[in-house]
């Protein structure tokens, strides 16, 4: 077939197929080598349990130690699985990204494919970013909250292993989200959906959602802890108002 002939439906439909395949091979690869390196990936997951986390350290916290238990025959597996498969999926994003801007690149114009390079760029950065301030501080200010909480000194704490790793990956995801803000703000900026006059006139509103938001996040009473946790979202939303003000001009 002549290569300057458009390509049918399903010979895209077949590229996508490979490229999703390539990608699922790759998470795989990725996730496996995860899986094998176990003492090295539960170190890293592990260490916001004891107050020689580096946070801490850094906080002058007073010393604790949050002891972890397994209750079902399989969740010590089980859960090794689910933290190498998210682990070999953050590994793996860049390459997945890759694979998804080739695709569709060959439909853009130069201009278009330029801007969506830069979207998809900055927006696994800012992901990156948020998982990385919710395992450096958000998450351990939590788990030293809750997981040192009591109604009754008669009560002890008795945590699973599941539980806190399903909470690591959860709010990782959460504040990875939340830091998208200012990449979804840019683009309505962009399209003349969003204008920094109106975030700038809602700004009151805006805390107060974000205060909301970064209660249930951490569901504490810490005073502290919610002040810590709200400071990074409200900055983004700061930054969110300067980037739909430079984006605006050029929609003009």
């Amino acid at each position: 077939m002549n290569s300057n002939e458009p390509a049918t439906f399903w010979q895209h439909l077949d590229v996508l197929r490979w490229g999703i395949l390539r990608s699922l091979i790759v998470a795989a690869l990725f996730a496996a080598v995860a899986f094998c390196l176990k003492d090295w990936l539960f170190t890293i997951v592990l260490a916001p349990r004891t107050s020689e986390f580096i946070t801490f350290q850094w906080l002058g916290v007073e010393p604790f130690s949050i002891h972890l238990m397994n209750t079902g025959l399989t969740e010590q597996f089980m859960t090794h699985m689910r933290v190498a498969i998210y682990a070999g999926l953050l590994c793996t994003a860049p390459y997945i990204i890759f694979e998804l801007f080739r695709f569709v690149s060959p439909g853009l114009y130069h201009n278009e494919r330029r801007a969506a390079f830069w979207i998809v760029t900055s927006g696994y950065m800012m992901f990156m970013l948020g998982t990385a301030l919710n395992y450096l501080l958000i998450f351990p200010l939590t788990v030293r909250f809750l997981g040192t909480y009591q109604v009754s000194t008669e009560v002890e704490n008795m945590l699973t292993l599941q539980s806190y790793t399903d909470t690591l990956i959860s709010m990782s995801l959460v504040m990875g989200v939340i830091f998208e803000l200012p990449v979804v703000c840019a683009i309505l900026g962009r399209m003349g959906i969003l204008s920094s006059h109106l975030m700038s006139r809602y700004r009151r509103h805006a805390i107060v959602a974000i205060l909301v938001v970064a209660a249930i996040i951490t569901p504490t009473t810490d005073v502290f802890t919610l002040l810590v946790v709200s400071l990074p979202i409200w900055l983004l939303y700061e930054f969110s108002i300067l980037l739909v003000k430079v984006m605006q001009p050029a929609h003009k």
